[in-house]
């Protein structure tokens, strides 16, 4: 894909890794609209900014009316609650679904008419290494994000015949401010956006940008105990 003669529109476009992919793909001539909840926080010139909440369908369905040259589109708007599964507040549980399962879907539905209209293009959903493993104490995320992954290859075998390619990225830990109080080791963000942007160009349909998520797709052929090995040592019931 030529992306310098693509119309790219990035979901979380107004800071961390959004920001960062916006950057990326207005460096490689593609023509970017910066969705944010609040456009006035995109800050990067060259990007148009839109408002868009991907949690709210009115909000999708007017970016959709305001735009209509759209090719390309990066579903990036997140959230952590830093729930679990078993104490966390409901209300936090439920927008981690509705943020990375309902609202990546709600914004694909508004979207892929323009892209299919467009002659094709592609879709890429930002995953995680957490769409294959799951950590206890973030558990709410961890769901929402393999509900994504799912929906990602529905998605992509629904759409090939419509000459849109969906992707997906997979990434760990990176130096964002949703991860300012991990202490574990993270990627530089505009790293990560010029994998992510290279996967696209290349036609990638899986793109996995890091050790991390690398070696938990290894993982999952191995079992629940290559997964969680604390489960070897547990006492049979």
């Amino acid at each position: 894909m030529d992306l310098s003669t693509s119309t790219v529109l990035v979901t979380g476009a107004n800071r961390g890794f959004g920001r960062a992919l916006a950057a990326e793909l207005l460096g490689r001539g593609a023509t970017v609209y910066a969705g944010a909840r609040n456009p006035d926080q995109v800050d990067l010139p060259g990007a148009t900014p839109i408002a868009l909440d991907v949690t709210d369908p009115a909000s999708v369905a007017a970016a959709a009316q305001a735009t209509g040259d759209v090719t390309v589109l990066i579903n990036n708007a997140g959230s952590a609650t830093d729930s679990d599964l078993l104490a966390g507040d409901l209300d936090d549980i439920r927008l981690e679904m509705d943020t990375h399962y309902f609202g990546t879907l709600s914004v694909i539905r508004g979207f892929v008419p323009q892209i299919a209209a467009n002659g094709g293009g592609a879709i890429l959903n930002i995953l995680s290494g957490l769409s294959w493993v799951s950590f206890p104490e973030v558990g709410a995320y961890c769901a929402a994000k393999s509900a994504q992954w799912s929906l990602t290859n529905a998605l992509r075998v629904q759409l090939a015949d419509q000459g849109i390619r969906v992707a997906g990225l997979h990434v760990g830990y990176m130096d964002t401010d949703m991860t300012r109080t991990v202490t574990a080791a993270k990627s530089d963000p505009a790293d990560i956006a010029r994998i992510a942007v290279d996967g696209i160009a290349a036609g990638a349909y899986e793109i996995l940008a890091d050790d991390a998520s690398r070696q938990a797709q290894a993982a999952l052929a191995a079992g629940v105990t290559a997964l969680y090995p604390q489960l070897a040592s547990s006492p049979p019931a």
